[in-house]
């Protein structure tokens, strides 16, 4: 008797729920707005990549996820804020994993997605520059709120539980049979189109 992994299941139900009907148009633009507070935020920790990004002022990068997206526009300062819907983009970010559990397992890992990329090639070297240089330090922010021993002690904790998910998963991963693959579906040539890690 064939038993399914717990994976594939927890796949069709993120499918499931990405499929589903879409948030109203308030709560999406709520939640983005929230995300630009908290990039401003993690971008004002460092001057560098402030100063790097005030060179890209006005210009638009659009991410897309399936049928999400959010526009960013880059303001003088050298941090974000939500471009007009009818601004023209300058880049597209495209994350090709489409299922959201391929997306949480890679991020869990510590891989970055696929993504297509379209566009301003230095506005992309700028973004890529920032993924790869400027973490949230959630530790001091944390400290802010409950002062230095206590904040120290949860992230800890925190980084003990997520390197205890990410062993979790990786065993899991590596239990995993792997999908047949069928000759007649060979991968399809490259479009020209620059994937990023």
């Amino acid at each position: 008797m064939a038993t399914q992994s717990p994976f594939s299941f927890l796949g069709s139900v993120f499918e499931r729920l990405a499929a589903g009907p879409q948030p109203p148009e308030w709560l999406a633009h709520e939640v983005q707005h929230r995300a630009v507070l908290f990039l401003n935020h993690v971008l004002m920790q460092e001057r560098a990549a402030t100063e790097r990004l005030a060179r890209q002022s006005g210009r638009v990068a659009r991410l897309q996820w399936r049928g999400y997206s959010m526009a960013l526009q880059v303001t003088p300062a050298g941090l974000f804020d939500l471009a007009p819907p009818t601004q023209e983009p300058h880049l597209r970010l495209e994350a090709t994993q489409t299922s959201p559990l391929d997306l949480a397992q890679s991020a869990l890992r510590g891989d970055k997605p696929a993504v297509r990329i379209e566009g301003d090639v230095q506005l992309a070297a700028d973004l890529q520059w920032l993924a790869d240089n400027v973490r949230w330090d959630a530790e001091e922010d944390l400290a802010r709120l409950v002062g230095d021993v206590p904040a120290h002690m949860l992230a800890g904790m925190a980084r003990r539980s997520v390197e205890a998910l990410r062993q979790f998963v990786g065993a899991r991963i590596a239990l995993a049979p792997a999908p047949a693959s069928h000759p007649a579906a060979a991968p399809a040539a490259d479009s020209g189109d620059r994937a990023a890690p």
